[in-house]
């Protein structure tokens, strides 16, 4: 009885071990999923992230057998979402649906960031998409160059607005200063969303930003493309010309959206998610919507995000540098 007893009460206790290993072992051996998956949105609802977020989570549930929720964090130029994460247990339930602006931009405007590099994980980039040049119906302006001239004549009185002081539409915009020699009030929002609805509202008056929220309104004609500052036009704006195009090359720049987990992640989650988002972005299905919206679906293995970022990190410094942008 005793020798049961005792080998009971080891069994109990290799369990609890496991446990306390946050699991890796019963993960590796394919208990992973078991429960509702959170994707952590560093924006507000509205934006392109909050879209990339939300068409991954719901292609995802199915081909991963488990819920996936997306949940908003704004703010702090995604430094709350990416420290929440970074916090969450590393054991692949608590993602972050990353926007490149907050992830290789935004931490150069600042020494005093609550996160690192090295506390995520990269685990696939789902969505890549091109800033546009967009202005109220309102704005007396239909092309770059007429952008340029009404600035030029009205010095200070343009306003544009971003998700964020430091974000890929911030320094966008601070780019086209450089290129086309005028001056523009820069505003900043908590995200794309608020920054869509003052532009509706007219409280400001272009934005720049990826095409899928401004969508909807291009086409009822309440805002206006200008431009696309990629190398190419866009399927889904075929009147809209590069910046290029435009006389305006410098002004280029493009966004990624990515999912990352916290750095202690187990490489067999890790395979595992971004097999399943594999599965997802190479869909016909989700490669058609993302065109749809002005976007690309564009899956990266953990290796190729990895490096990207490493790269982007190195040329955004330079640019935040040259543009002289600092955090307020």
């Amino acid at each position: 009885m005793k020798k049961i007893q005792r080998r009971q009460i080891a069994a109990v206790a290799m369990a609890i071990a496991g446990l306390g290993l946050g699991g890796t072992a019963a993960l590796a051996q394919g208990g992973y999923p078991a429960k509702t998956i959170t994707m952590i949105v560093p924006a507000a609802a509205g934006g392109t992230t909050d879209l990339a977020a939300r068409m991954a989570a719901q292609a995802l549930a199915p081909v991963i057998g488990q819920s996936v929720v997306v949940d908003n964090k704004g703010g702090g130029n995604g430094s709350i979402a990416a420290s929440l994460v970074k916090r969450a247990e590393a054991d692949g339930y608590t993602l972050l649906m990353q926007y490149s602006g907050y992830h290789v931009i935004s931490p150069h405007l600042t020494k005093a960031r609550n996160w690192e590099q090295g506390d995520f994980q990269p685990v696939a980039n789902v969505l890549s998409a091109p800033q546009i040049i967009v202005v109220r119906s309102e704005l007396p302006v239909k092309t770059l160059a007429e952008l340029v001239a009404y600035a030029k004549a009205n010095p200070g009185k343009l306003n544009y607005a971003s998700s964020g002081n430091g974000s890929l539409q911030h320094v966008t915009g601070a780019m086209l200063e450089q290129q086309a020699g005028i001056k523009m009030v820069h505003v900043p929002y908590k995200g794309t969303g608020p920054a869509l609805q003052d532009l509706l509202g007219g409280q400001v008056d272009l934005t720049f930003g990826t095409a899928p929220p401004f969508m909807p309104h291009v086409q009822s004609g309440k805002l206006r493309v200008l431009a696309v500052t990629g190398t190419q036009r866009l399927p889904s704006l075929p009147d809209a010309p590069t910046t290029a195009e435009a006389g305006y090359a410098g002004v280029n720049a493009t966004s990624w959206f990515a999912v990352f987990a916290p750095a202690a992640t187990p490489k067999p989650v890790i395979d595992k998610l971004t097999a399943d988002l594999k599965k997802v972005v190479e869909n016909p299905a989700f490669k058609q919507k993302a065109q749809e919206q002005g976007a690309t679906a564009d899956y990266m293995n953990p290796q190729q995000l990895g490096a990207m970022v490493k790269t982007e990190w190195s040329n955004w410094a330079q640019v935040v540098k040259s543009s002289k942008i600092e955090a307020e």
